[in-house]
């Protein structure tokens, strides 16, 4: 078959979507993404794992999650570890828990399995309706905080303090490049240029370099680093009653967030039914979740979809090709591998802060001035942060929420779902 006849029968299986359009779409997917392979690296290497490690890591997960879904869901979607997720893992697990970062792989890997239980028996759906829109949105707001706190922290404009906890820190040229180049790519994005994030992160390792704060690689074959975190998960030390809550934490935040973001994905494609429903939900769900088990056994933390597919989609991209141009350029990015490690914490601090001013987005949505709704809210985004954990904050958001609803009258209103939830996080805090 020759290569025109090749072509004809590409975009014959495209339909009307063009494959030109399609691989445009991918590109465009994988330049707003792309951060995630700077900074998810940098967070974990805070668990302990080899920097260069945790980066082949990112890459391979969000590679083979991305080209399962173009494969078996044919959806224009893209996954790698999720932001948020990350720093549970980091500094909820193996900070705040004391795990290992192999026991805290074994967690992600658990969740992940529960995960794919549910959304192949199809009831993820009842489980994610069971918790109320209010701490639905609190949830992605407080994460947001979070992701937004330790930013601010690498960046070095936060800092410890004996009687305060924390205050400004120190005016420094390290400082002063990094909030140059928060600024510099929040007008990029304020502008919708493409890869802005990338942009911002190469402004600031390329001053980093000329000033001497980084430097480059004696090395640039990835050949010369070592990729030894490969199965390295410990499922069996993972496999205690004190972490069942952290790990249903886990998988709550990977399940809802997932399904948000197909929703708001698949109406801006096209891809949802009659009724308003998401095609293949339940399909695409079992992906998200395979993909999640396979990050584990790479060696990052949740693997899960990402909203910035949505930028492919506006592109023009429709289906499953999206998905894989998306991820082959991951694959092509291992090499680079050595290239990747010179980037400084001040480059990779501002993105943190953008995708938590991106996040927080969800707070316009709660009614703060509902008590019911407002103080269980407050609590679930206020404790992330101040308490340096994801899990404290939907523990004492659920359990916060169950009693005002008891207290007030209210208990019908409490479903068999939020109930079993209530219950997972009463255990989380008597067994921590």
């Amino acid at each position: 078959m020759s290569q025109g006849e090749c072509e004809n029968l590409i975009c014959l299986s495209l339909g009307k979507y063009k494959l030109k359009t399609e691989l445009n779409a991918g590109f465009t997917t994988f330049l707003t993404m792309a951060y995630i392979i700077f900074v998810n690296p940098t967070i974990l290497a805070e668990a302990g794992i080899p920097f260069e490690a945790a980066t082949m890591a990112t890459l391979l997960a969000a590679a083979v999650g991305t080209l399962l879904v173009g494969l078996f869901a044919n959806a224009p979607l893209a996954m790698a570890p999720g932001m948020g997720l990350n720093a549970a893992f980091t500094y909820s697990l193996v900070v705040g828990h004391g795990l290992s970062w192999q026991q805290a792989l074994g967690v992600v890997f658990l969740s992940g399995l529960i995960f794919a239980i549910l959304a192949f028996l199809g009831w993820q759906k009842g489980l994610v309706a069971a918790m109320p829109l209010p701490l639905r949105r609190a949830i992605a707001a407080g994460i947001g905080l979070f992701i937004c706190f330790i930013g601010l922290k690498s960046l070095g404009l936060i800092t410890e303090h004996q009687v305060t906890l924390v205050t400004m820190g120190r005016i420094t040229p390290q400082l002063c490049v990094g909030v140059a180049g928060l600024i510099l790519t929040a007008v990029l994005l304020q502008f919708r240029i493409k890869g802005a994030i990338i942009i911002g992160i190469g402004a600031i390792t390329a001053v980093s370099l000329l000033a001497g704060w980084t430097n480059l690689p004696k090395d640039f074959t990835s050949s010369a680093y070592k990729y030894d975190i490969f199965m390295e998960l410990d499922i069996v030390g993972a496999l205690k009653l004190s972490l069942i809550g952290a790990i249903f934490s886990f998988m709550f935040v990977d399940c809802f967030d997932s399904i948000g973001t197909l929703m708001a994905c698949a109406h801006q494609s096209g891809h949802v039914d009659d009724k308003g429903n998401v095609k293949h939900i339940t399909r695409l769900l079992g992906v998200d979740a395979i993909a999640s088990l396979l990050g584990a056994i790479f060696g990052t933390s949740t693997t899960t979809t990402y909203i910035e597919s949505g930028t492919g989609i506006a592109a023009g991209g429709r289906t499953g090709y999206t998905a894989i141009t998306t991820a082959v350029l991951f694959l092509l990015m291992i090499p680079l591998v050595p290239i990747i490690q010179i980037v400084p914490t001040i480059a990779t601090a501002p993105a943190l802060v953008l995708v938590g001013v991106m996040m927080m987005s969800a707070v316009n949505e709660i009614n703060f001035r509902s008590w019911e709704d407002g103080l269980p809210a407050l609590l679930t985004m206020i404790m992330m942060p101040l308490s340096y954990s994801i899990s404290n904050g939907l523990v004492l958001g659920f359990v916060s929420y169950i009693v005002l609803q008891i207290c007030i009258g209210k208990i019908r209103k409490i479903s068999l779902g939020l109930w079993s939830i209530g219950i997972l996080c009463v255990l989380e805090l008597i067994l921590r």
